[in-house]
């Protein structure tokens, strides 16, 4: 039995809580990664938001077995996709990201591979994944290298894979933060966006987002784009 630093034994009032106490006693707490950290800090709530898309993208692929994430960050939320029995492969361009994703999944049990990795320079080795997700990395994609972002996506699932991919939408950046908006140069309107992705997938299907609910609303209104592609045109 745990004790404080008194020596008295340490116990909750509520005997079904105790086992709580002796995993933070025994295995410590577990930590935010660098951008989730700041994010938790400074907007609670979209940390909300943001867990909310990556648990739209873990039920949507629940059952694909090889599932390639593109520009993780953290990855924090990518442990929602594993949970649904994903072998997710997590990649970023910054090593800096990777190594602290890397080092918390040691500390906090659980794994998925990693990879430094810029999609603009090609599909993700090995490539022919079963499905694909991106979350809030096309809006920082210049425009002009937009089909190159998506087409290294298509290529590196297999013909009959799935890929999903979110961004904020056109309308949302009227009230963006001056943060965001130094990063976001591509955010498009619904109809653009679909279209986009039309040009590499045979089947594109564009859902609105708003805080956390996920809707088939007027995109015009959104505040959060997601399009679930389905076959690759490769």
């Amino acid at each position: 039995m745990p004790s404080n630093r008194n020596g008295a034994l340490l116990k909750t009032r509520e005997p079904q809580y105790q086992f709580e106490l002796d995993m933070a006693l025994h295995s410590g707490l577990a930590r935010f990664g660098i951008m989730s950290n700041q994010t938790w800090k400074d907007d609670p709530r979209r940390l909300l938001f943001l867990l909310s898309r990556y648990k739209f993208v873990a039920k949507m692929l629940s059952g694909k077995k090889r599932v390639v994430e593109i520009g993780c960050a953290d990855a924090f939320g990518t442990r929602l996709v594993a949970q649904e029995g994903c072998q997710v492969t997590a990649t970023d361009f910054d090593p800096v990201f990777i190594e602290d994703a890397q080092e918390r999944m040691q500390s906090d049990g659980w794994s998925c591979d990693t990879v430094v990795h810029d999609i603009l320079s090609g599909p993700v080795p090995p490539g022919k994944f079963d499905a694909a997700y991106s979350l809030d990395v096309f809006e920082h994609i210049v425009p002009e290298k937009a089909n190159l972002f998506v087409g290294n996506i298509a290529k590196s699932i297999t013909k009959s894979g799935v890929a999903i991919i979110g961004s904020p939408s056109l309308q949302s950046q009227a009230y963006a933060s001056k943060g965001s908006k130094a990063g976001h140069v591509n955010c498009m309107d619904g109809n653009e966006y679909k279209r986009l992705m039309d040009h590499h997938f045979e089947n594109v299907f564009l859902f609105s987002m708003n805080d956390e609910v996920v809707h088939t609303g007027y995109h015009a209104m959104a505040h959060y784009l997601f399009v679930i592609c389905v076959g690759p045109k490769v």
